[in-house]
Parts: structure tokens; C-alpha cells; sequence
């Protein structure tokens, strides 16, 4: 085994979980922006974690020294299969640049609004990224992006370190709301967008609908888009939820994972619909099969989601080393409770904006016992409310204040 690689289960499952993650955001950053170089490095990633892969079950085996030992290395093998084919389906997702299968414009113009979005920035001299390094600018508490890359002239580093140092005319990539992309756009002293006259990335993809034809297939093309967002933003939903779910092993988290795996299953055929009723209106057709691929791709990462929480669903138990290794990933989950008097008392999320203020995600609240996934800007938090955030570990400290509650409380 390589000096590199992590020595143990947790390392190796956190370095997977983490490894798969940043496959999804840097396969949807390659379709945004048409980069092979980025297809290309999601492709290197996957040999990675296939390496990763066969010494977690190679371990697993070696590990079980009894039945009850056997059952649980079981479920944990079962996570690392679902690891696995999350990162498969974000390959797939790369593959779509590199084999020109074609995204229409329309894709391209609401991506930035789905829940996370992918934005680039050119790093100007003596703005306030320059030379700063990641750890001291804290992107993802004060903006609420994630660095996924920074390009350097040709050179290109992915998955950059927190001691890595941005210099002028350093291209940023970030994940992150769309809330977040004029912040970091100021700080790395870009014009904001609107100035930015056709900043479209349709044109370097060769749309498949020119302006002779959006005519009637265009409305057909749009639900079909609106559709595939929603499954993306789903997909990504049921991932933070099915961890959740592993993580405090609640039982109503993966009931929420299960329906939006069945949801997806209808926006599914319902996008296929609508893009087959478009395709009549469309010269070239075939440029139609990047959305087919884009959401079998989302649906087999819910897919993934709904197969993890089986074992909370069935009542087995989760070995502990699963739960440290999804609790000390690059982005954790955290359970925390809204104490009545904090300043999130009576707030509705939209006016916390905890997403570019902590760098966290909301993904669900309960309420009386019942969840809400995906709480709208509008759900006014109540003390005794109990919500599921994931982020950046940064983000803990100010979320804590916030709620009312003691740092070492969220990290127990």
C-alpha cells in the first residue's frame, strides 16, 4: 500500500466520501463551462477512488472476525459500493463535454439558479485575494463558496489546499449559492455580471437551438430543463439527507431519502416527455441527448442516497466508523436546535442567510417530529426547532452563536 493513501477505514471513507463529492462539482463545472480540463481531472479522480475502493473492501474483509462483525462490515460495504457509483455518475456527468453530446443554452442559462452553482472568477492585482491564501480568506464562512480549483496560466490545481496562495490573474472556480457569486466577485475585483455584456456560455457549446427555432419547442425544451434543475437540486438534497440519516440514525431522514428517490422516478419520465416533444422542433436533435444523460446521471445519484439509509431503515445497526467518517468529512452534517431567545429565534432562513454567512446549508428542519426538506427562505425558525445544516467545518463557530448554542455542543 502507498505511503499516500490513508491507513484506515475512516480516513479511507472520508477521503472517498470527500473524493466523490468534489467529482459531482467538478463534472458540473466541466459542463458549465465546457472544459475538457476539467472532465479530464474528474476522470483522474475516479481512478482514485477506485483505488480507494478495492483497499475499503479489501480492509472490510480482513476486518470481520465474527458474524456480528460480518453484518456490520456488510452495511459499511454497502456504503462504499453507493460511494462508488456516486462517483460513476458524476464521470458520466464529465463524459458529456468530452464525447460533444451537446447542452442546450437553455441548461446553461439556469444552472446558476439551481441551489448550488458553479462561478469562476479572474483574480484582479491588489483586490483582496490577491496574494492571500484560502485559509485566511475563509471563502466558504464568508461568501458561502467553496474553492474547487484554481488555473494558474495552464497549470491547474484541483481540490486546492487551505495554504494555497491566490495570485493576480488566478481563474477561481467555486461552488456554492448563487447568493455567494457577486461577494467573491467583489473581493476578487471583477465586474459584477450584469455589466458583462453576452457573458453566455451557450455559444462555446454549440446550443442546440439556434433563434430560427425557438418556436413551439422551446416551452417544451424550458419544462424540460426546469424539470432536470429540480433533479439536480434533489439529487444533491437526498445525499446530505441520507448521511444525516446514517449520521444520528433517525429513521424519519430516511423515509424523506425514499420519497425523493420515488419523485425523481416521475420528473424522470416526465423530462424524458418533454424532451422527446422538443426534439421534433430541434435541426440537430441528437445535441438533445446531454439533458437524457444529465438526469440519469442525478437519478442514479438518489438512487445512491435511497441504498444508504437502508440500514437505518431496516433497523440494523451502523458501525461507528461510518459515522466518524461522515462526521469528519470536508463538508459535515450537524444536527442543532434553535434555543428560544437566540437570534435565530423568530427568523425567517432567508433573513439569516446562513448560506453566505456560515458557508452552511440548510437541509431539512423538524418540527414536532415531522421533517421538511429543503425549507424555503420564507420558514420562520421556532425555538425547539431542530435542524439538519452542512457546510464547511469553519461555518460551525458562527452558526453555534446563532442558534444559541456552545461550539462544543454541535461537535459532541
Amino acid at each position: 500500500m502507498r505511503e499516500d493513501r490513508p491507513r484506515n477505514l475512516k480516513d479511507m471513507l472520508t477521503e472517498a466520501k470527500n473524493t466523490s463529492e468534489l467529482m459531482v462539482d467538478l463534472a458540473y463545472a466541466a459542463i458549465f463551462y465546457n472544459s475538457e480540463d476539467i472532465s479530464e481531472e474528474v476522470f483522474r479522480l475516479e481512478e482514485r477512488l477506485n483505488v480507494l475502493v478495492f483497499d475499503m473492501r479489501s480492509m472490510a474483509i480482513l476486518a470481520a472476525r465474527s458474524p456480528a462483525d460480518s453484518e456490520q462490515m456488510a452495511g459499511i460495504l454497502g456504503i462504499v459500493q453507493d460511494i462508488e457509483k456516486i462517483g460513476n455518475a458524476a464521470y458520466d456527468i464529465a463524459k458529456i463535454v468530452v464525447k460533444k453530446l451537446g447542452v442546450p443554452p437553455e441548461l446553461l442559462q439556469d444552472l446558476p439558479a439551481a441551489e448550488e452553482t458553479t462561478s469562476r472568477v479572474r483574480i484582479e492585482p491588489e483586490s483582496t485575494l490577491d496574494g492571500r491564501s484560502l485559509e485566511e480568506l475563509d471563502l466558504p464562512v464568508e461568501t458561502g463558496m467553496r474553492p474547487i480549483a484554481v488555473r494558474s496560466g495552464l497549470d491547474w490545481n484541483f481540490d486546492p489546499d487551505p495554504e494555497d496562495v491566490l495570485r493576480e490573474s488566478d481563474v477561481l472556480f467555486l461552488q456554492g449559492p448563487p447568493e455567494g457569486v457577486a461577494e467573491v466577485r467583489e473581493m476578487a475585483g471583477a465586474a459584477p455580471l450584469e455589466a458583462i455584456p453576452n457573458e453566455s456560455h451557450g455559444s462555446a457549446l454549440g446550443g442546440a437551438l439556434g433563434e430560427a427555432e425557438a418556436g413551439e419547442g422551446l416551452s417544451e425544451l424550458e419544462r424540460a430543463v426546469d424539470i432536470l434543475i429540480e433533479m439536480k437540486n434533489l439529487s444533491e438534497v437526498s445525499v446530505g439527507l441520507a448521511y444525516s440519516a446514517l449520521l444520528y440514525y433517525d429513521a424519519g431522514l430516511a423515509r424523506e431519502v425514499v420519497a425523493i428517490e420515488d419523485e425523481m422516478d416521475e420528473m424522470r419520465y416526465r423530462l424524458e416527455r418533454w424532451v422527446l416533444l422538443a426534439a421534433q422542433h430541434v435541426e440537430d436533435a441528437p445535441r438533445l441527448r446531454g439533458i437524457l444523460h444529465l438526469a440519469t446521471a442525478s437519478e442514479a445519484i438518489a438512487d445512491c442516497a435511497q441504498e444508504m439509509v437502508w440500514i437505518v431503515e431496516k433497523g440494523e445497526e451502523v458501525h461507528p466508523v461510518l459515522s466518524a467518517a461522515v462526521g469528519e468529512s470536508d463538508e459535515v452534517v450537524l444536527k442543532l436546535t434553535v434555543v428560544s431567545g437566540s437570534p435565530a429565534d423568530g427568523r425567517t432562513l432567508g433573513s439569516l442567510r446562513l448560506e453566505t454567512e456560515t458557508g452552511m446549508y440548510v437541509l431539512a428542519v423538524n418540527r414536532g417530529g415531522r421533517w421538511s426538506y429543503r425549507p424555503r427562505d420564507t420558514y420562520s425558525l421556532q425555538g425547539g426547532d431542530s435542524l439538519l445544516a452542512s457546510g464547511a467545518p469553519e461555518g460551525l463557530e458562527p452558526l453555534a452563536e446563532l442558534f444559541g448554542q456552545e461550539l462544543e455542543e454541535l461537535r459532541d
